[in-house]
């Protein structure tokens, strides 16, 4: 195998691994609900008031006419008005509780890991959820509610949702 053609293998893989990630999207529900197949039964018939009404214009209405939670642009505050909307009581205040999914620094593109100075996912967190040891290597704590306000800061695109069971 020559120089070129192995620069060339190593490349197409790893273009062929960061799109297979990009398809494999989470996808995480307002914090609202009791039961996650209720989304499918009682939402096709909805007008989307919860992505209207949120403030934070985070909800959005998948091709399935279900509610997700986009974190790219700003977090969620929790501020029930989804709940409040919801005509199918898919989503109530009385459910309100922390959003299935985990937030977690991905220490190899994490700036402050590699000696940078980055407070840029503590500033914008809401709980006071990020500690970091000495003047670097930030993580997450159990104050985390997964608001997600952290995931759109991070100058360097470290900071991964992941789904927990619901």
């Amino acid at each position: 195998m020559e120089r070129r053609e192995l620069f060339s293998f190593l490349s197409s893989s790893v273009k062929e691994a960061a799109e297979k990630n990009k398809n494999e999207t989470v996808i995480i529900r307002p914090p609202y609900f009791n039961d996650a197949d209720a989304f499918v039964t009682e939402c096709q018939n909805c007008e989307a008031q919860c992505a209207t009404l949120c403030q934070e214009q985070i909800i959005f209405i998948g091709e399935d006419k279900t509610p997700y939670l986009d974190f790219s642009k700003r977090g969620c505050t929790y501020c029930d008005e989804c709940a409040t909307a919801c005509p199918s009581d898919v989503l109530l205040v009385a459910n309100k509780r922390k959003i299935f999914a985990d937030i977690v620094i991905n220490q190899d593109k994490c700036l402050s890991w590699q000696g940078v100075m980055c407070f840029s996912c503590k500033d914008p967190c809401l709980e006071d959820a990020i500690d970091f040891k000495a003047m670097f290597m930030p993580e997450i704590n159990g104050k985390c509610t997964s608001c997600g306000f952290c995931i759109s800061r991070c100058p360097a695109d470290a900071i991964d949702i992941q789904k927990v069971n619901e």
